[in-house]
């Protein structure tokens, strides 16, 4: 760090962030929709909703009206000592969209907590019922599930293993089933079937008796690119799990809340659903941190009536949160988002497929809804790497904001596994703001393009 680094006093969230793969980030002043305006009144369309997040888009004037009526009223009551009315229409109202096997909703801040609580609510009802030996859970690899120190294990990233090393007990790990790289010779469906019978031999080497559940995200995030499996894969899985006893957990806080075209994800495979559905990000859309789990009454009351499942955080449905959460579910009823995921998602996929027809660096491009992943390769045939000292998506990011649009892209699980950025507005765009994240996402191609074609970097 610079000497003028080291006399900084505070300083915003970035500065404990790696600087080896910091990016300059802007200064925002406001926002709007789909888009930023820093402080020097440059535009920035937001091509990824953030993380995910801003599912109503930003400055939503319903939203912030609802937040504003229920601070005035009822600012804050702590669910271990008081119940609040936003809580139980909320919860009402999450549960009436999830359908039957899904009537009781836990609600927490983020989706971090809601991870780490379906893990313990399964561990808990694990013990309350005489099968404390389950105890081990089982993820992919790669994958994300939070940054708490719970829901980092459950993750599949072999990097963080120096990390988690005496400190942690880690997930154990089945291959994802990816649909890019698959092994030669291999069907997209041959392999995420392969992927599904290591579920069962991994199951059947610990011994069922001691798997708790299998987590995963049925589309996925950024650790493997808006993969979306087969549907015969998660038919197989359900069965395995429902075989064994092993609880089934939908991870939906980044693919759920509508980007894929249907509110549940898992709805998309309704002969196949999970034991627990896990949402945040989107369903608070950035106006309030939210996470949310699903279980069924079989299970809740079950546990609720022995053991119960008292964990708690002192924010748990917040009322102002509640409030905001409601005001999110009126936008989606008001503006069918769901159908506008899915009629914008075409689009944008569409235009995405045209630039990698332009583009040689454009391997891939993948996803379901408003919840794509564009791949970058050195070889469109070969599908070879670029350099992973190059840093591609990095400098992807660096274009992108020169050219004014906000793209989310990281290293994930090393770039072991390929190096990808995604594309993921606001569920409120339109049909000419996806015309302009095109143009723009374009240009930081056109860019980065010529910086591989300078360094002598496609095959």
């Amino acid at each position: 760090m610079s000497d003028q680094g080291r006399r900084i006093i505070g300083g915003t969230q970035d500065v404990f962030y790696s600087r080896a793969s910091s990016v300059p980030l802007p200064m925002m002043a406001r926002a709007e929709g789909v888009w930023f305006w820093d402080e020097d009144g440059k535009s920035y369309i937001d091509a990824s909703s953030g993380p995910m997040v801003s599912a109503v888009g930003h400055c939503n004037p319903r939203v912030i009206d609802a937040m504003m009526r229920q601070a005035r009223t009822l600012d804050y009551a702590y669910t271990m000592v008081a119940r609040n009315r936003a809580n139980l229409t909320y919860a009402n109202r999450l549960a009436a969209l999830a359908g039957p096997g899904f009537e009781r909703v836990s609600l927490c801040s983020g989706g971090s907590e809601a991870i780490d609580n379906a893990l313990k609510f399964v561990r808990q009802y694990c013990v309350a019922t005489g099968q404390a030996s389950r105890q081990r859970v089982i993820s992919l690899d790669p994958s994300y599930h939070g940054a708490t120190i719970g829901s980092l294990a459950a993750g599949g990233n072999i990097a963080l293993q120096p990390f988690f090393d005496g400190f942690a007990v880690a997930a154990l790990t089945i291959p994802a089933p990816l649909s890019y790289r698959v092994p030669e010779g291999q069907t997209v469906e041959d392999y995420a079937g392969d992927c599904a019978r290591a579920l069962e031999a991994k199951i059947r080497e610990l011994g069922p008796e001691k798997v708790l559940a299998f987590v995963l995200e049925p589309v996925g995030g950024l650790s493997t690119g808006a993969v979306v499996p087969p549907p015969s894969y998660f038919q197989a899985i359900r069965d395995i799990c429902t075989r064994h006893g092993v609880f089934l957990i939908f991870d939906e806080v980044l693919c759920g809340a509508g980007r894929t075209g249907q509110f549940i994800t898992a709805h998309h495979w309704a002969n196949a659903l999970p034991d627990i559905i896990v949402q945040a990000k989107g369903i608070g859309a950035g106006y309030a941190p939210l996470g949310a789990m699903w279980v069924s009454a079989k299970h809740a009351d079950q546990l609720a009536a022995t053991a119960g499942f008292d964990f708690s955080y002192s924010y748990n449905a917040n009322p102002i949160a509640c409030a905001a959460g409601l005001a999110v579910l009126d936008e989606f009823e008001r503006l069918d988002l769901c159908s506008n995921a899915l009629a914008r998602g075409l689009q944008l996929r569409a235009g995405l497929e045209r630039l990698k027809a332009r583009y040689p660096i454009v391997g891939d491009v993948r996803g379901k809804g408003l919840l794509l992943a564009v791949e970058l390769v050195a070889d469109q045939a070969t599908k070879a790497w670029l350099p992973l000292e190059f840093a591609a998506t990095k400098r992807l990011r660096i274009h992108g904001l020169n050219h004014g649009i906000m793209l989310y892209a990281r290293a994930s699980a090393g770039s072991r596994f390929g190096q990808w950025f995604m594309v993921a507005p606001p569920l409120t765009i339109t049909e000419s703001e996806i015309g302009e994240v095109l143009d723009r996402t374009e240009k930081a191609l056109g860019a980065l393009c010529a910086e591989v074609q300078l360094n002598g970097l496609l095959a």
